[in-house]
């Protein structure tokens, strides 16, 4: 067997924005030999790499994905081949990135590796908003969940974690917001409680769309269904407020622009 003589970097590219990497991703990147990335790595993070080799490893929700025990077969197989190799995953990937499958594979066969941080999608929709997370005097925990449940997996109490928390990010939970109003409802949130779904945070093409607790999943007709975080709790209060307001100008003008003026 030959010795493994690469290191493997777990690089999060951030929560979309190619400008919001860390410069140490960046630097890893320009410096790779070959890049796995996930599928919603954006074209211009990835550009980043230069001439490196590419290998999409995407695994994203929906659509047909490589399975995780390929991806580590391939991270330790380069490993042995190249010096660098960075498996590029979006947001951090210790959040919901499902490194530690690869960090344990990378352990067990005697392979050096190092996480790169990056920013997460709560983080990114939070500052789109203009709103902390832990707002003084308003929110003093969050709770970050996904009520996705893999093949084999057991399902996890989602539900008491975000009843028990201030605030609250769901990841990986487009497509099911009627399920989830269901749940947390059933689990002792009102029904007035503030919501924000954040599609496509720090990109150009971002999107917000402001409703309650009781009313998630008509507002999931509104979205154009990118990639999207659920933001939940009284610290979005004034994002429901000024959505709204935003909304009932923007149809108040396109009524004054359709009325035809008085002869």
């Amino acid at each position: 067997m030959t010795p493994a003589r690469g290191k493997v970097y777990l690089v999060g590219a951030g929560p979309g924005a190619p400008d919001l990497i860390t410069v140490r991703g960046a630097r890893l990147l320009a410096s790779a030999d070959i890049v796995f990335y996930d599928a919603l790595v954006h074209p211009g993070t990835l550009a980043l790499a230069g001439h490196s080799e590419k290998i999409a490893v995407g695994k994203r929700c929906g659509a047909h994905s490589t399975a995780q025990r390929f991806i580590n077969k391939r991270l330790i197989d380069a490993a042995s081949r190249y010096r660098t190799v960075v498996r590029l995953k979006g947001g951090d990937p210790m959040l919901f990135g499902r490194a530690q499958e690869e960090i344990d594979a990378l352990q067990t066969a005697g392979i050096q590796f190092e996480v790169v941080p990056g920013v997460t999608a709560a983080l990114a929709a939070s500052a789109e908003l203009g709103l902390s997370l832990t707002q003084r005097g308003v929110s003093r925990s969050v709770s970050l969940v996904t009520p996705r449940v893999g093949d084999g997996e057991s399902a996890s109490d989602w539900v008491k974690s975000v009843c028990n928390a201030d605030s609250a990010a769901l990841y990986m939970a487009a497509g099911q917001q009627g399920a989830l109003a269901s749940s947390l409802l059933a689990g002792g949130l009102p029904p007035d409680t503030p919501v924000v779904i954040v599609e496509n945070a720090s990109l150009p093409e971002m999107t917000q769309v402001a409703t309650t607790l009781g009313a998630l999943q008509g507002a999931a007709e509104r979205t154009t269904h990118g990639p999207a975080l659920i933001l939940i709790g009284r610290a979005f209060r004034r994002a429901v407020f000024r959505l709204h307001a935003d909304a009932r100008d923007r149809a108040a003008a396109r009524q004054a622009a359709t009325t035809p003026l008085c002869a």
